[in-house]
C-alpha cells in the first residue's frame, strides 16, 4: 500500500508491479524515496488506519469517521516534535500530544460517536461516558499509524511486548472482559525518532546511512556480462533486470537492445553507470563505455517533440498563402507542399487568422 500510494508501484493482471516512477526510485538514495513514501501516505493513503482495529465496530457506517489527513497530519506532528535518538514512551507520546493540540479527532460529532462500541452496539457504545476516551479512539489511531507505517518505513525504533494484557485503559468498557486487547498495537511501548526518520520528516536536511558503500559485488567484464561476484540485494537484482538481460542466476548481458528499452521505460544510463561504478572495484572496460556512448548518442538524434495539428491544403499556393500571412504564417509551420503543421497551444489563433483569410479549419 505504501508503494501504490506513493505511485511507485501498481496493480497489474493481479500482481503488484513497479511503475517508471518505481523503477527510477531504485537508482535513487533510498532515503529519499522513504521520505517521499512517508509524506505521501501522510497527505493521502489508501486506507484509514483505525480499519486496523477491528475490535472497535461500526466504522463502516455513514458519517461517522473524521477524513484521514488531518489525522495523520497530527501523529506526523506528534513524532517531529520527538528528540531523535530519545526514547519516548507512548503514554508519554500521549500526553504530549494532548498538550500540543495535536489530537486525531476520530468521530464526526458526539452523534457519531455513539455509532461505535466494542461487543455490543448499544450497552458497548462508545458515547457513553469514559467509553470513547482519548486513549480508546485517538490513542489507538496514533498507535495504528507509528506501528504499521511509520516503523514499517523504518523512521522509529519501537519496544515492542505481547499486546495481550498489554494495556488496561480499555477495561471499564462494557464487554471488555472478553477482549485481552483492544488492538495488536497494545504491545506498543515506546519510540525512538531515528537518523532516518529525522530526515524523513524534515528535522535534518540529510541523511547518511551506516555502512553506505554497497560494496564490490560486481564484475563487468568486456564481454559485455555483468557478473555478480558477491550477494546481491533485491534492489540490486531489479536494477540489473531493468537494463540487462539475464542469461543466469549470476549473470546478466548489456546490449543495445536491452539498453533502448531501458531508456524507452524512462531509466537514464546515467544512473547505471553511476549502480556500476559503486558495486565494481574496476573501472568499466572500454567495449561497455563505447556501447553506452553509442546507444546515448543514437537515442539523442531522434526526440519526440509532442503532438502537432497537421493542416493539409487543396494545393501548393494555398499552404504558401496562409504560411506567407502576417498574422497566420507566424502560428504555423511549412512541411512542404501542400502541408502545414500547427502546435497544439496556436490551434485557436491559427483557425481565427485562417478564417480571416477566408478558410475554415
Amino acid at each position: 500500500m505504501l508503494l501504490q500510494a506513493g505511485g511507485l508501484a501498481e496493480l497489474a493482471g493481479g500482481k503488484l508491479r513497479l511503475t517508471a516512477r518505481g523503477r527510477t526510485a531504485l537508482a535513487r538514495p533510498a532515503a529519499e524515496t522513504i521520505r517521499h513514501l512517508w509524506r505521501r501516505w501522510v497527505s493521502g493513503g489508501l486506507i484509514d488506519e483505525l480499519t486496523r482495529i477491528e475490535e472497535i465496530k461500526g466504522q463502516r457506517s455513514k458519517n461517522v469517521l473524521t477524513a484521514v489527513k488531518p489525522r495523520r497530519q497530527h501523529v506526523a506532528a506528534a513524532l517531529a516534535l520527538c528528540e531523535p535518538g530519545e526514547w519516548v514512551r507512548i503514554d508519554d507520546l500521549f500526553a504530549l500530544m494532548r498538550r500540543q493540540g495535536l489530537d486525531p479527532v476520530v468521530a464526526r460529532s458526539e452523534r457519531a460517536l455513539w455509532k461505535l462500541y466494542l461487543v455490543d452496539p448499544e450497552y458497548g457504545s462508545l458515547g457513553w461516558e469514559g467509553y470513547g476516551d482519548w486513549p480508546i479512539l485517538e490513542g489507538r489511531y496514533t498507535l495504528a499509524v507509528v506501528f504499521e507505517y511509520a516503523a514499517t518505513l523504518g523512521l522509529v525504533d519501537v519496544a515492542y511486548v505481547a499486546p495481550d494484557g498489554a494495556r488496561d485503559d480499555y477495561h471499564r468498557n462494557w464487554g471488555s472482559d472478553s477482549l485481552p486487547r483492544l488492538s495488536r498495537y497494545d504491545g506498543l511501548r515506546a519510540v525512538r525518532l531515528n537518523p532516518l526518520g529525522a530526515y524523513a520528516l524534515g528535522l535534518s536536511g540529510r541523511y547518511e546511512p551506516p555502512g553506505q558503500a554497497p560494496g564490490h559485488v560486481l564484475k563487468v567484464l568486456p564481454n559485455f556480462d555483468v557478473v555478480a561476484t558477491g550477494t546481491l540485494r533485491p534492489v540490486d537484482r531489479l536494477v540489473l533486470d531493468a537494463y540487462a538481460t539475464r542469461t543466469s542466476d549470476r549473470v546478466w548481458t548489456l546490449s543495445a537492445r536491452s539498453l533502448r528499452r531501458a531508456l524507452g521505460s524512462g531509466e537514464e544510463l546515467a544512473r547505471l553507470r553511476t549502480f556500476l561504478g559503486e558495486r565494481c572495484g574496476h573501472d568499466l572496460p572500454a567495449t561497455v563505455k563505447t556501447l553506452f556512448s553509442d546507444v546515448e548518442r543514437r537515442a539523442r538524434q531522434v526526440l519526440d517533440r509532442g503532438v502537432v495539428r497537421l493542416i493539409e491544403a487543396e494545393d501548393a499556393a494555398i499552404a504558401a498563402l496562409i504560411a506567407g500571412d502576417r498574422k497566420a504564417g507566424p502560428l504555423c509551420h511549412s512541411l512542404g507542399g501542400r502541408f502545414l503543421y500547427v502546435l497544439p497551444e496556436h490551434e485557436d489563433a491559427f483557425r481565427r487568422a485562417a478564417l480571416a483569410l477566408g478558410y475554415v479549419v
